[in-house]
């Protein structure tokens, strides 16, 4: 490798370091990076301004105004309360009937809203059957992730992938081409979920050949008044007869912190409980005279406590407060909500609430009124906000009816795209199809004009037209010629089976650690690289990146899907290790038997 070449990869190491650190948006860090290649000649200005033009990254940006679409329809959350079960039944059974509707919706839809709208559903779903939401939460992330595999436009991996083939003279992917792979990984991955991951997921266990006790899932901070009866109560197995449907399971007094359950306990004035009940918890404490709620002396007697209700709003990185504590950003002022606690990596944070700067992910508990919910419920600083407990949908049936029918047209369009007659120079690609169903969203007013640049994510199609460049870097300077080599000798005595599993695993371990767009941009070139110097068709090779950069399941900070659920799960960066890492494994084990096996080198 050249002086050159060393150089850019040193670029793309400090990169990949700055975006594992976070130190700005994924977008802002691979600008920077072709910014830098571009002064010192590495990539020409119109290089790295092919990518912003790159008709896959376009059709990226219309399909997130027809996912958004759907979204506001309805169409989803009718969808949830048809297909989740209303009774309990096998476990087994309801891990199947959770994943797979999901994977086939987020095979046509961006994963994003899909999670955003059924995390709450499936956690207030979870409770009513009286079982833990943490059993079925990470799931439902993984379901997305597997379903995006299957088609070209189940998410914008397979497209920056595409766009990259179509740029270097390859022919491009189909629509349901990468199904061939992705259907049997996605069934691959039901099964897992349901024999191994549901021993491994955090939760209660013992709901496989009897019936859970009470499932308690919300937490409430409350303050023991001197005159409250509650003053001498002593506790029996963390109960009070007068905290009926809640478990105590904490007792924080003057700084000292006692087990709920602790023998002989016994309430004193002043005492701060933490307690377990289920959704509705909020409505039966406000009735109760017996404890007040931490926070509601903050709200300054602004708000009725009748009209008070209980909100989880996950912080999205557009969200103004991150890096800063909640004083110092003034969180009150700005949305007139309290918060009552934060959950962050599994911990539940409850106390000195002042000083806890904020985090991308963090998800926050707050007390406030459903003008929280109007003023930004549609608010992108925000992945999440949902009333405890609520998931009805009052949009006209008509509407949902509607953009499903336009959703299934694109896609059907795209599908039957080659055998369609041609007319003048129009290419009836998928971006042809998308264009025209993102118009149709708007025209027919399911997406309302005046908000359909709230529905694109500027920061990801920033990250995936930069994504070209990256590559484009790489190529130019030989770093993809020289890595490609090294591969080729490391997997020399596997043949091109070997070199296969390398660009695997390389992009994988990328995507679990940096986004998996920028993971396919710097794997592609060395594949590409790879087979050309091997003799081979490179088709393999694209598709086993497609698949690798996608399937990120052993950190939440792999996928934004894992982020928001994470949150809302309160799961802890260990459960994501535990129970992906092998779902990672066998993912990659079959991808290696049934990629050569469609595509041949």
């Amino acid at each position: 490798m050249t002086a050159q070449g060393f150089f850019v990869l040193g670029i793309i190491v400090i990169m990949v370091i700055a975006l594992v650190k976070e130190v700005m948006r994924p977008g802002l860090i691979l600008f920077s990076a072709l910014i830098i290649l571009m002064i010192f000649g590495i990539i020409h200005s119109n290089e790295l301004l092919a990518g912003f033009s790159n008709k896959g990254m376009m059709t990226v940006a219309i399909l997130f105004v027809v996912s958004e679409g759907i979204k506001q329809s309805g169409a989803l959350n009718k969808l949830a309360i048809t297909f989740l079960p209303k009774r309990r039944g096998n476990i087994r059974l309801l891990f199947f009937r959770l994943m797979f509707p999901i994977s086939f919706m987020s095979a046509f839809l961006n994963n994003t809203p899909i999670v955003i709208i059924f995390a709450p559903i499936v956690k207030k779903w979870a409770e009513d059957l009286n079982l833990s939401s943490q059993k079925f939460l990470i799931p439902l992330s993984y379901a997305t992730i597997l379903g995006g595999v299957c088609t070209l436009i189940g998410t914008s991996t397979n497209l920056v992938v595409h766009g990259l083939m179509l740029d270097n003279g390859y022919s491009g992917f189909s629509m349901f081409e990468l199904g061939l792979v992705g259907i049997p990984l996605a069934f691959v991955g039901y099964f897992y979920m349901s024999y191994i991951g549901v021993h491994l997921l955090p939760g209660e266990k013992n709901f496989i050949r009897r019936p859970l006790s009470d499932q308690k899932d919300y937490y409430y901070e409350l303050m023991v008044p001197a005159d409250s009866p509650l003053v001498g109560q002593i506790l029996k197995n963390g109960r009070s007869k007068d905290l009926k449907g809640f478990d105590i399971i904490q007792i924080e007094r003057e700084g000292i912190k006692l087990e709920g359950k602790t023998p002989g306990l016994t309430i004193e004035a002043n005492d701060h409980l933490l307690v377990a009940g289920k959704s509705n918890g909020l409505d039966i404490i406000k009735d109760l005279k017996s404890v007040r709620l931490k926070g509601l002396d903050l709200l300054k007697n602004q708000v009725n406590s009748i009209d008070l209700k209980q909100y989880e709003a996950v912080l999205a990185p557009r969200f103004p407060g991150i890096g800063r504590t909640i004083v110092e950003f003034n969180f009150y002022d700005h949305y007139q909500a309290v918060i009552v606690a934060v959950h962050r990596n599994g911990e539940r944070i409850t106390s000195d609430l002042r000083s806890l700067k904020l985090k991308e992910g963090d998800n926050l508990v707050l007390l406030t009124t459903d003008r929280f919910i109007k003023n930004w419920g549609d608010s992108k600083i925000f992945y999440l906000t949902t009333y405890i407990g609520d998931h009805n949908e009052n949009t006209a049936k008509g509407k949902k009816w509607l953009a499903l029918s336009i959703l299934a047209l694109m896609v059907a369009g795209a599908t039957a795209a080659d055998y369609l007659p041609k007319f003048a120079n129009v290419n009836t690609d998928m971006f042809f199809f998308s264009s025209i169903a993102a118009m149709l969203m708007i025209w027919l007013k399911i997406v309302p004009h005046q908000k359909y640049t709230k529905a694109i994510s500027w920061d990801l199609l920033i990250t995936v037209a930069c994504s070209f460049g990256i590559s484009k870097a790489m190529q130019n300077a030989g770093v993809a010629d020289g890595i490609a080599h090294s591969a080729i000798g490391f997997a020399k005595n596997w043949g091109p089976i070997g070199v296969l599993a390398t660009i695997y695993l390389l992009t994988n371990i990328f995507t679990e650690v940096i986004t998996n767009n920028a993971a396919a941009a710097i794997s592609f070139p060395i594949a590409m690289s790879a087979a050309i110097q091997m003799g081979v068709d490179p088709k393999p090779f694209f598709v086993a990146i497609a698949i690798a950069a996608s399937a990120s399941f052993t950190t939440p900070i792999g996928y934004q899907t894992n982020l928001i659920v994470q949150g809302i799960g309160n799961y802890k960066f260990r459960d994501f290790v535990k129970v992906g890492l092998p779902l990672n494994i066998v993912i990659f084990l079959v991808s290696m038997l049934l990629i050569p096996l469609f595509w041949s080198f």
